[in-house]
């Protein structure tokens, strides 16, 4: 049982067998991938602040300190992403603060915003109008904040983490697996293309990872919106000094990542967190999100590789490499579906109704520059 299922009314069931057979997966169990994508990003952290107090991350700020950009600050930022030709703009921030950030919701209400997910809808529409497709990551959601944001973005996520209780989550207010779950679960049934993930290192086990893959595969599917699973380790940081797992459990845990979801559902592994022309024959098939104009936020030690970096380890591991928008192919309609990188036909579509909210759609239809930028990728032409 998922701890907190009942009061999430969770009905995800993991089999034993399952897992056990999960657990014997090795990389060379796994295929290697026909090809390597990556997206091209800007950063945008809208706040600070969070009801969390995970002792892995940095980017959370105690109260008085938390930061929340205005909307200057944001169209500035998605402006140089656009002028830099990013197709994405990843909004995170910590899960939805709660009444010690008085600071934050004084900052919102002279805004004009209600909640934080009003100023995230707001924030988005800069995006669009600036030429950016946004992909929001706020963490924990109730299904009405979700759709209340969900129609201005092309894709959303959120880190699963891990299905198991840790010491990590700690604190009066602790992440639950069973709220993730249903985070993930809302995201489906409002027809969201997803990304979460696992996090490896932070007190879990390997058939704690065997059961959350397992979980996210039950949720895809019942929905087919899961796009893409982040294998992600937990790095040294100033909050974090328990290690960072070695190789050999990234390796193990890529590998039954690979073996645990459908073939058209990626695996990624963020290159600026792991090594990963080590992990290419272990499944990995996307790089994730890279910015050549903004800091990772939430790792800010650990600096993007730029692009041509990529280009290295996909020439290495004899594979190529492919720039993506933040909504995968397959869950666009057939009007906007591209031609592919190689000029092959991309991947069948998703079925399952209409994925991608008219927004977006037209966004990625428009005659300006911007359009012309996304139809690009979507055709394999853009450069390196």
């Amino acid at each position: 049982m998922i701890p907190g299922a009942e009061a999430y009314d969770l009905d995800i069931e993991v089999d034993d067998d399952a897992v056990e057979s999960l657990l014997a997966v090795t990389p060379a169990d796994v295929g290697r991938p026909s090809r390597l994508t990556f997206a091209r990003n800007v950063f945008v952290p809208l706040t600070t602040a969070c009801r969390y107090t995970c002792t892995y991350c940095t980017y959370f700020d105690p109260p008085g300190e938390a930061d929340l950009l205005s909307p200057d600050e944001v169209r500035e930022i998605v402006r140089r992403g656009a002028d830099a030709g990013c197709t994405e703009a990843l909004f995170t921030f910590g899960d939805d603060p709660d009444d010690r950030y008085t600071a934050i919701y004084d900052q919102l209400a002279e805004w004009g915003h209600d909640s934080i997910h009003e100023y995230l809808r707001a924030a988005c529409e800069i995006a669009l109008e600036e030429g950016l497709l946004p992909h929001a990551n706020p963490g924990d959601q109730t299904r009405e904040q979700m759709a209340h944001v969900a129609d201005v973005n092309a894709s959303m996520g959120v880190m699963l983490e891990t299905t198991a209780e840790v010491d990590a989550h700690a604190g009066p207010r602790r992440k639950s697996p069973a709220q993730r779950l249903h985070t993930i679960r809302t995201a489906g049934e409002l027809g969201v293309p997803f990304t979460t993930g696992i996090l490896v290192g932070i007190g879990d086990e390997p058939r704690d990872r065997a059961r959350s893959l397992l979980a996210i595969r039950a949720l895809h599917e019942r929905y087919g919106h899961v796009q893409e699973v982040l294998v992600q380790p937990v790095v040294e940081n100033e909050r974090w000094d328990g290690g960072t797992p070695d190789l050999a459990t990234l390796r193990r845990a890529t590998a039954m990542a690979r073996a645990a979801l459908p073939e058209t559902v990626s695996v990624q592994v963020p290159p600026n967190l792991a090594p990963v022309e080590d992990l290419v024959d272990c499944g990995v098939d996307d790089l994730g999100g890279v910015s050549p104009v903004t800091e990772d936020h939430i790792n800010p030690e650990y600096a993007w590789p730029a692009v041509d970096r990529l280009a290295a380890v996909a020439d290495g591991a004899g594979l190529p490499l492919a720039e993506r928008l933040p909504v995968y192919q397959r869950y666009l309609p057939a009007s906007l579906r591209g031609s592919g990188f190689d000029g092959t036909p991309a991947d069948p579509p998703v079925e399952g109704g209409e994925w991608v909210p008219w927004q977006i759609r037209e966004r990625i239809r428009a005659g300006d520059d911007a359009g012309q930028r996304f139809r690009r990728v979507l055709d394999g032409e853009t450069p390196r």
